[in-house]
């Protein structure tokens, strides 16, 4: 009697829907979806000022940079989708005498964009469902994160989830899982491995006192997700996220997706080697192409971390960046609540910069490098160390994806920096000046 008292109960509603207009169940029930714009001037743009954009990205791949991808999205529309020169220079040391084109679909490595499109979009959901909030304790999800007896800095039970968020949580930037030489006790070469080893990493500051930009608050993160959801990050963000909004090109481990090669560009020329400076066991030699360069990924973490991972092209990342601006949905879909976005995009009370994951463009000039000098104060956005950088600014409703594989390219000194690469010399790859020149170029 339940369940026919229940079909009852739903005549009232059908009959209601039956009788509501289709816009107005549009403006409740939808939200925006990118359309092609035929001429830049229909979003604000003038002709002139994306050419110089273009000038500027195309000096930089005649004078030795590798490649990148652009797409720019304002009002809910398509303005730019444009590609550069070439997804791979190099095969090992060695030129090659052909050097491969980017294409429209070509993937890059986020790097530590996988932050934001993966284990920030995760938690953002989570925290609209109210499966997790920001003030719960990291320890409320991982029982076994505590001081150790013998630990110099103490305060682990005190640590939230937004603390992690805020990179003011007291961990050190990083930990070399995957050397042992470097990593000693904390040496592994295996996910579950690395994962049981995480809550153990020593404090290297009390927290609260700084701000420390930490791959660890990040790697913590992603594992909270996997036991909030019981799903592994790769899988659930597939399943919320990517697979509705039909982002086919959007995946950690593309290689073993059904994805190939030659549709990935190439990262590191030698492995993670620095051309053939570093070495530690089972190290990649060959050419990075369709496998996660960041090392704590690919070796401790199978390629699937919180931290680093994720591949995509600039036409799927500007669909995840219109849900951000759309508030939360997309089409028919809705992912976030509005007010848990205002939350992860609001300055930190210690440092402005930063967001609940977000960088943002804050503290006067600081962050020119990246948002150039004409951003509004409340632009957000990230950067991933292979050459990616993501721009939303809601003043503007504008989104901006540059994608960029500028580590394929040789490394100035490894004795000196082993992390500065050629590519990081050009002003493409310092993402400020094409961003600024983008903001140039709108009316």
């Amino acid at each position: 009697m339940k369940r026919i008292g229940q079909q009852f109960a739903i005549f009232p509603l059908i009959f209601l829907l039956l009788f509501v207009p289709t816009e107005a169940l549009a403006d409740t029930n939808e939200y925006p979806t990118l359309k092609k714009v035929k001429r830049a001037e229909e979003a604000g743009f003038t002709k002139e000022g994306l050419a110089k954009v273009d000038e500027l990205i195309e000096t930089d791949i005649e004078n030795g940079f590798p490649g990148a991808s652009l797409t720019i999205i304002k009002d809910g529309k398509i303005v730019k989708d444009s590609r550069y020169g070439y997804r791979q220079v190099y095969d090992g040391l060695e030129e090659l005498k052909n050097p491969k084109k980017v294409k429209k679909d070509t993937l890059y490595d986020l790097a530590s964009n996988t932050k934001m499109y993966a284990t920030n979009f995760a938690l953002q959901h989570l925290v609209s469902e109210g499966e997790i909030r920001l003030t719960d304790k990291v320890s409320d999800y991982i029982p076994e994160f505590k001081d150790e007896a013998n630990a110099a800095i103490k305060g682990k039970d005190t640590i939230l989830i937004q603390d992690l968020l805020q990179h003011q949580a007291g961990f050190p930037a990083s930990i070399e899982f995957h050397n042992p030489d470097i990593a000693g006790a904390f040496y592994s070469q295996d996910r579950e491995c690395t994962i049981k080893l995480l809550p153990k990493v020593p404090l290297q500051y009390e927290p609260g006192t700084d701000h420390l930009y930490s791959d660890i608050d990040y790697m913590l993160l992603g594992a909270i997700v996997e036991r909030v959801t019981g799903e592994r990050l790769d899988t659930y963000v597939e399943e919320t996220f990517y697979e509705p909004l039909r982002l086919k090109h959007t995946m950690f481990n593309p290689l073993e997706n059904g994805v190939k090669a030659k549709d990935v560009a190439a990262t590191e020329r030698m492995g993670n080697t620095r051309d053939g400076y570093f070495s530690f066991p089972n190290i990649r030699t060959e050419t990075i192409i369709g496998e996660v360069h960041d090392e704590k990924s690919y070796y401790a973490m199978d390629g699937i971390s919180g931290h680093a991972g994720l591949f995509s092209t600039t036409n799927d990342m500007a669909v995840l960046l219109q849900v951000m601006l759309n508030g939360g949905g997309y089409g028919k879909w809705r992912f976030f609540n509005e007010d848990v976005i205002e939350k992860f995009t609001a300055a930190s009370p210690t440092n402005e910069t930063y967001g609940l994951g977000w960088r943002r463009n804050g503290d006067e000039g600081t962050m020119d490098w990246m948002f150039g000098s004409l951003a509004s104060d409340i632009a957000y956005g990230h950067t991933g160390w292979t050459g990616t950088v993501t721009i939303i600014d809601p003043e503007y409703d504008l989104g901006i994806v540059l994608l960029t594989n500028k580590k394929h390219t040789p490394v100035l000194d490894p004795e000196q920096n082993s992390n500065l690469f050629a590519g990081d010399e050009y002003a493409t790859g310092d993402y400020g000046p094409v961003v600024q020149a983008i903001y140039e170029a709108m009316k």
